[in-house]
């Protein structure tokens, strides 16, 4: 099956064509566990982790294609997409819905199925969301890994204040359609924003339009930066973004390395790639057998800072020693 394409998918993309199947092929094929992907990433943003995500099938001996079969659906951000989509899945009794990085798409799986088991990839506490009743023991159909999105906005924050001290006014980019991070997000904001000199300006950004919108109200009023929320739209729109900020010198922070490789002026973040591969692993422990609820919940422990110097000199910024000596990735 190609990646991207979902089983109805690929058979309408055929249309009316007749294709000839051998029997033996095609009893293999239907009779192999089904693992729904789901992200809200496109094809492109996505690619980088999904090796991560196979690597964790692999070390519990499953392969894509050979004794399990893997349909990857990618939002691109568009969450109203989830209802169709998880009805036909359950609909299907597909082996396992595997959700990383999505909360959103979590949730939709947990209310659309308390069957089907679920590995997610969250940044928020599993159990406030109300997707485990603990992290020891799920006690239910759903498991996965958390990697801390709303302590790391924090130190994303307070990095950022350390790389431009003098920056006050601070524009907070978020998706009002990812209402889970958006919330977990401005939470941080409210709480940590002012003890370090920032005064907030919320802008959403829910389509491409939106972002040039916000990108419009950001040159008007002059803003010392920009603090992008962690959202797969917003991810989706890397190359966007990243032509945005250079266009109109604004120091630009980001949650993933990727973002920073693109352009962007810093990003600090979990170590999706490990969050990936944590998902894969708990995908293949369950098409094996285990329980969800009996999968403690992970918890990262690899995060990333990265800085581009190349951009840093664009804005005529100067690093601090002290900050250049901590990062972990440096772009050139």
């Amino acid at each position: 099956m190609a990646i991207g394409i979902g089983r109805r998918a690929f058979i309408s993309a055929i249309g009316g064509a007749t294709v000839a199947w051998p029997l033996a092929a095609g009893a293999q094929l239907s009779s192999l566990p089904v693992v729904a992907f789901i992200t809200g990433r496109s094809l492109d943003t996505a690619a980088s982790f999904l090796a991560a995500f196979r690597k964790g099938l692999g070390e519990t001996g499953y392969v894509d294609g050979q004794n399990m079969t893997v349909e990857y659906h990618y939002l691109q951000g568009q969450y109203d997409r989830l209802p169709a989509l998880l009805f036909d899945l359950v609909r299907r009794q597909v082996a396992v819905i595997a959700t990383p990085g999505s909360i959103v798409a979590a949730l939709a799986a947990k209310a659309a199925t308390a069957k089907i088991p679920i590995v997610f990839g969250v940044g928020s506490d599993p159990v406030k969301l109300g997707l485990v009743t603990s992290l020891a023991r799920p006690d239910g159909n759903v498991t996965g890994i958390n990697y801390f999105a709303n302590e790391t906005t924090a130190k994303r924050l307070r990095l950022l204040h350390d790389l431009i001290p003098k920056a006050v006014r601070l524009a907070v980019l978020v998706n009002p359609a990812n209402l889970p991070a958006t919330e977990s997000t401005l939470q941080v904001m409210n709480e940590d924003a002012p003890a370090l000199g920032f005064q907030i300006r919320v802008l959403n950004a829910s389509t491409v339009g939106e972002i040039d919108a916000a990108f419009a109200i950001l040159a008007r009023e002059r803003t010392d930066a920009l603090f992008v929320g962690p959202d797969a739209l917003l991810n989706t729109r890397r190359g966007q973004l990243a032509t945005l900020t250079a266009r109109d010198k604004i120091p630009a922070t980001f949650d993933e390395t990727e973002d920073v490789i693109a352009g962007g002026l810093m990003s600090y973040g979990a170590d999706k790639s490990d969050m990936y591969h944590q998902v894969g692993v708990y995908t293949g422990d369950i098409l094996k057998g285990a329980s969800p609820s009996e999968l403690p919940v992970v918890q990262s422990t690899k995060f990333v800072f990265a800085i581009n110097l190349q951009t840093a000199r664009a804005l005529g910024i100067e690093v601090p020693p002290a900050v250049l000596s901590i990062a972990d990735e440096v772009i050139e």
